[in-house]
């Protein structure tokens, strides 16, 4: 009986592991342009793989600065090469979300 419910849990766990669930890696930008992430020495992300979150992107805001008129700035949070990220590959393993980088 203890034999069977090994092989169960070895063709269960076999199933778990094929639908790639969602987890969380790191890897290193390669490349910006087109972006191209390293998790590891066998898989590079390429950009129609990866989608980003504002915390990796440059963009621009509209504030006041001590109660003055309201101005646009430019929060320069871009990726560049060499920076390490922290990603989430979706449901399938197809996608992965860059969450943030680490700060140097």
């Amino acid at each position: 009986m203890e034999d069977i419910l090994i092989e169960i849990q070895k063709l269960v766990l076999g199933v778990l592991n094929a639908q790639k669930l969602t987890t969380i890696a790191y890897g290193t930008v390669i490349s910006v342009s087109p972006l191209q992430v390293q998790v590891d020495q066998k898989l590079t992300l390429k950009e129609e793989q990866l989608m980003l979150t504002r915390a990796v992107m440059d963009y621009e805001v509209e504030m006041s600065v001590n109660g003055g008129a309201k101005q646009i700035y430019k929060i320069h949070n871009g990726l560049i090469q060499g920076d390490k990220v922290t990603l989430i590959r979706n449901h399938g393993g197809r996608q992965y979300l860059i969450i943030d980088k680490e700060v140097v």
